[in-house]
């Protein structure tokens, strides 16, 4: 039997992550590989990457189950996001290859929480 609607308790309405957004930008970034983007091109990506990467952590750590120190896989998670704060908290990168780098890293760091998310929030 189902249950009416106006029986279903209301979920606050959360904005909705834009993942096909993310997920453009993060393809962006790792096609810089294959050539050589300006550094106003790096700049450019590096900024979106870091605003999606604020969006995701937060997310993501809202999402986690509280950690539990005998759990390998919450170990893991918390240890990664910690890993990707301390990458946001370096700032901008000098440097062509130094910034290129950067950004690849960022984009990995993006990939992993956009998979995350969306396995958690069952996208």
């Amino acid at each position: 039997m189902k249950t009416p609607p106006e029986a279903v308790p209301s979920l606050p309405k959360r904005e909705r992550i834009a993942t096909e957004t993310i997920a453009a930008t993060i393809r962006r970034a790792l096609h810089f590989g294959a050539g050589r983007p300006t550094p106003r091109e790096l700049a450019e990506v590096e900024q979106l990457l870091r605003s999606h990467i604020a969006v995701l952590l937060t997310e993501v750590r809202a999402a986690a189950p509280p950690q539990n120190p005998l759990v390998a896989e919450e170990c893991q998670m918390a240890s990664r996001c910690k890993g990707i704060e301390q990458r946001m908290a370096e700032g901008h990168a000098h440097g062509s290859l130094a910034a290129h780098v950067q950004v690849h890293l960022l984009a990995r760091d993006c990939q992993w929480l956009l998979a995350h998310y969306t396995a958690r929030a069952g996208w």
